[in-house]
């Protein structure tokens, strides 16, 4: 066993817009706020055969189950087309490499929503799985990637638009807001 050495999860996690990230060179990539609005590939798994086991003169028989499975897969493809057009999908595009694992993602959610006594594991699988593809706040940041804010949007909805600064007030920021005005 090794010892030592960095690893993917050690340490503070990268934050967008702090001195520690900048210093180091991380830029974070922009996805789309409105989501990715390009071609979307086709799913890259052969599709799923279920099957139905029943017992027959006393012998368990197994058949393939036509309908489930055209079902199963009918359901891949809309969790597919729901997972391309998150802001996600604009990163994705461009990462073919991924798109299996994307693809197994959307097969595994299928089978945990078919599934409702779901194993714990499934569902923690689930969760690794939208982790690795940037599907959580902590994928996001992993993957060096940030949702864009849709200030013309905002603005043209009538709502306030915070201050581009990422969000975040250094730690100067926060001492002069502290002594100085009320904002």
């Amino acid at each position: 066993m090794t010892s030592g050495g960095s690893r993917a999860r050690s340490g503070p996690a990268p934050e967008p817009g702090s001195g520690r990230s900048a210093a180091r060179g991380l830029n974070f990539q922009a996805l789309p706020s409105e989501g990715y609005k390009g071609r979307i590939p086709d799913f890259p798994l052969d599709p799923i055969v279920l099957f139905d086991e029943h017992f027959k003169d006393g012998a368990k028989v197994r058949e393939a189950d036509a309908e489930a499975s055209a079902d199963f897969h009918s359901r891949e493809g809309v969790v597919w087309c729901e997972a391309w057009r998150s802001p996600q999908g604009a990163a994705w595009a461009v990462e073919s490499w991924r798109w299996p694992v994307i693809a197994e993602y959307c097969r595994l959610k299928v089978a945990v929503e078919l599934d409702p006594g779901a194993n714990a594991a499934l569902v923690g699988q689930l969760h690794r799985y939208r982790e690795q593809i940037g599907l959580t706040p902590a994928g996001l940041r992993l993957n060096g990637w940030q949702v864009a804010r849709d200030e013309v949007g905002a603005r043209r909805d009538g709502l306030p638009v915070p201050e581009s600064s990422g969000g975040r007030m250094s730690a100067r920021e926060r001492r002069l807001k502290a002594v100085g005005d009320e904002k």
